[in-house]
């Protein structure tokens, strides 16, 4: 039997109904005409890419945005169509969609676990009103109490939520009312991000005062606390999973796994080439850019063998961390310089070693950029990766 490489599979979606004013991924508003025409490109990336993609099976398939629920029931099931058809999917392959509460509606959900979607990320981020006016979210927490409740009645039993701390006037104690809100409606994930006020946005514009260092890591620790006293395991910085509830997409790009990514602003690791493409809608549908340039952008050759300083800051970011053992194995490094640098770490709790796994604490996680960027100085090479 003839054994296929895993493939995770991303899918971009640049549309939203409007734009959330801490956003800086790549979305657009008002562009809803667009979407067929999207689409069109979309499938056609499909195609050309599931013809060279025939060693691997797609274990994964991810939808994200931008807003993929706002792309509507037809466009999304004629796109997971293609993927079936154009792809080796796995008989168990984890498909989510990322979906906001006001385009949750009951025929799109319907739909979607019809054609085969097992999984969804829902954008709650808060389960104050107040709060969600100041990030300029379009939806209620009563609107996404009840789109939740709706998804889990069609039989969607694997929901992840969505959650902001560090909010203009939040406290610690606010902040938790919103878990105990997102808790009670029985997600089996949780992400939740600190508001980082990115260049370009409407609230970086606005430069609103934010709760201070210290008050943010008051509230990190309590958010840890209070979700491991409810069962949920903290895998990664920002992201908590019930017992085999993880996600399965996101840890390819912790891993060094390959997963390919279609759409403008999507990045692509396969075949040992680094790529992604134009963060330009009319480009990638056009398939040229405006000066007749290619749409696909920063291709790299980046063998595995030449990847250890990335490998140690992604896995880093995890509860599994690294394996000295497996570090040795996929680089053919010595790793104690490495060590040599975390014991002292160690030392004051902020990195901790299970024979011969090194993984960062949660007060490690905390101030995790600081911690890699110290266990990296022990390597120039590795170095380089965070310090281009």
């Amino acid at each position: 039997m003839k054994l296929t490489k895993q493939l995770g599979l991303y899918i971009h979606v640049p549309f939203c109904v409007s734009k959330c004013y801490y956003c800086d991924f790549y979305s657009l508003s008002g562009q809803g005409g667009r979407m067929d025409a999207y689409v069109a490109a979309l499938l056609a990336h499909l195609r050309e890419y599931g013809a060279v993609c025939g060693g691997y099976t797609v274990d994964t398939v991810y939808f994200g945005g931008g807003t993929p629920s706002y792309l509507g029931e037809k466009r999304l099931t004629a796109l997971l169509t293609e993927i079936g058809k154009r792809f080796t999917l796995a008989k168990n392959a984890e498909i989510t969609v990322e979906c906001n509460p006001d385009s949750m509606t009951k025929p799109l959900l319907k739909k979607l676990k019809k054609a085969g979607v097992n999984r969804l990320s829902v954008g709650l981020q808060s389960a104050n009103d107040d709060e969600l006016a100041t990030l300029g979210r379009v939806h209620t927490f009563a609107e996404a109490r009840a789109a939740v409740e709706t998804a889990q009645a069609l039989g969607f039993d694997n929901l992840s939520l969505d959650l902001m701390y560090g909010l203009p006037h939040q406290t610690t104690q606010g902040f938790l009312a919103s878990v105990d809100a997102a808790l009670a409606l029985c997600p089996t994930h949780l992400s939740c991000y600190s508001l980082k006020l990115e260049p370009g946005t409407r609230m970086a514009r606005e430069n609103p005062p934010l709760p201070d260092d210290d008050a943010q890591a008051e509230t990190y620790l309590a958010l840890c606390d209070r979700l491991a006293g409810a069962g949920f395991a903290h895998y990664e910085i920002s992201n908590w999973a019930r017992a085999g509830q993880r996600s399965r997409h996101n840890s390819k790009y912790w891993d060094l796994s390959e997963y390919l990514g279609l759409g403008p602003g999507a990045h692509s690791y396969l075949g040992g080439r680094r790529f992604e493409f134009v963060r330009d809608l009319d480009a990638y549908c056009a398939g040229l850019t405006a000066d007749g340039g290619s749409i696909v952008s920063d291709e790299e050759d980046v063998p595995t063998m030449q990847r250890h300083g990335e490998y140690l800051m992604l896995r880093l970011r995890t509860r599994d961390g690294v394996s000295e053992s497996d570090f040795h194995r996929l680089f053919q490094r010595d790793f104690e310089p490495y060590a040599e640098k975390l014991r002292p770490l160690a030392a004051h709790g902020l990195a901790a070693c299970d024979m011969d796994r090194w993984y960062l604490t949660d007060r490690g996680f905390l101030v995790s950029n600081a911690v890699i960027a110290e266990v990296l100085s022990a390597d120039e090479s590795a170095l380089d990766f965070v310090n281009p």
